[in-house]
């Protein structure tokens, strides 16, 4: 049994959902989202909350329906907050920039790295090494933050490379003589 599933999620204020068969439309004060439930679970708007149940016990249906009620959860906080992703570069040389729709990176390559924005996301760099990215859709968010810390993961022995924004490395040490 659920227990994240079985509790109904309240509309926040000034957002308003469509609900038409397995479709779901949300509209809020930071744009539009939408999402097209699964077939094993069913969803229902009324009073102003949607409730996600699942169509029978089979172990599919019982596992998505709570991934079903997390996802209408996150389409609400990202037209009302909205979601952001904070990355830190360490490392001699290594910097970021944006200009104007690309990310242009400079990680010890013999090229510079620049990647396009995707539509709907917003990423900043407040410094070189430094880089914010936020956006309404948690998904396209953490995918590209991804991404970007994919070009230079940090390594175990010098910490160089992209991480996450207060994220642990593990160090090791280096050799011995």
């Amino acid at each position: 049994m659920s227990r994240i599933g079985k509790k109904p999620v309240a509309l926040p204020q000034g957002v308003t959902a469509d609900l038409q068969g397995r479709d779901l439309k949300v509209k809020g004060p930071k744009g539009e989202l939408e999402m097209v439930f699964v077939d094993e679970v069913l969803a229902e708007l009324e009073n102003d909350a949607i409730t996600v149940t699942p169509r029978d016990k089979t172990k599919r249906s019982r596992s998505m329906w709570g991934m079903q009620r997390t996802m209408v959860e996150n389409l609400f906080q990202g037209v009302t907050e909205g979601f952001s992703v904070a990355l830190e570069i360490q490392g001699v040389g290594y910097r970021a920039a944006v200009q104007g729709k690309k990310l242009n990176l400079q990680l010890g390559f013999s090229h510079d790295v620049n990647m396009d924005i995707p539509e709907g996301l917003d990423v900043k760099c407040p410094t070189q090494t430094d880089i914010e990215i936020s956006g309404n859709d948690k998904q396209q968010v953490g995918q590209f933050a991804a991404e970007v810390r994919s070009w230079r993961k940090p390594e175990p022995y010098k910490g160089k490379g992209i991480r996450y924004k207060g994220e642990y490395i593990f160090r090791k040490e280096g050799k011995k003589k």
